[in-house]
């Protein structure tokens, strides 16, 4: 009895250990707190239209040297009244997984006209809008825009976070001129402060030489 308490002891304190945050890892308001953040999967608020799974409490994780970057780049927004806004930062596996486990069932097109109108769910997987691994999970890829520090408004961008479709491609050009200007504008501070940013959503960027670049963590999103 006493070995069965001690195993069953010791596997639950390995699951809590192994839940931790991973050294390297650091929660983004520790190095910015004026960063503004609306972490979508922790809401309804999204293309499912439920919490994902993973998501427990509101906030941002990223690798260290993420963090340090995206500081960076609110230094110079601020100067201009301007402020970052995450999306979504850290992504564990587990929440991928749901992604992926969502996108089979066919029948479940809760959120289809909001977020993915023009393009068939059976093809989600085919055009690379869900995928099995995602660079969120290795910790260093962010989906951000900028928000106006004086309205608390999000600058336009032509399409809304996580559409499914080419009006989210960032040099789109069925868009306003100020659309236009505001991807751009948002591109720009992100490529000079070591951002690559991805060809098919405005909004995704990811660290140059991220720390972790063949590793996928599933550790969940809590304080």
């Amino acid at each position: 009895m006493k070995k069965l308490i001690l195993i069953f002891t010791f596997c639950v304190g390995f699951s809590l250990h192994a839940q931790q945050m991973p050294k390297g890892f650091v929660f983004l308001s520790e190095i910015d707190p004026t960063i503004k953040s609306e972490l979508r999967y922790l809401t309804s608020n999204n293309f499912i239209g439920k919490t994902i799974e993973g998501y427990h409490e509101n906030c941002v994780i990223v690798t260290k040297e993420t963090a340090d970057a995206l500081h960076k780049v609110q230094i110079e927004l601020s100067k201009k009244g301007l402020s970052l806004k995450i999306y979504d930062a850290y992504r564990p596996q587990q929440a991928v997984d749901h992604f992926v486990k969502w996108a089979r069932v066919l029948s479940d097109t809760l959120k289809k006209q909001e977020y993915y109108p023009e393009v068939p769910k059976s093809e989600l997987f085919k055009r690379g809008y869900i995928a099995s691994k995602s660079g969120h999970t290795r910790g260093s890829t962010v989906d951000l825009t900028i928000i106006d520090l004086k309205t608390g408004k999000e600058l336009d961008m032509g399409s809304p976070y996580d559409f499914f479709g080419i009006e989210s491609h960032p040099f789109h050009k069925n868009i306003s001129e100020n659309q236009k200007e505001n991807r751009l504008f948002l591109r720009k501070i992100m490529l000079e402060n070591n951002f690559r940013p991805y060809e098919n959503e405005w909004w995704h960027f990811t660290l140059r030489n991220e720390p972790f670049p063949s590793t996928y963590f599933n550790f969940p999103i809590k304080g």
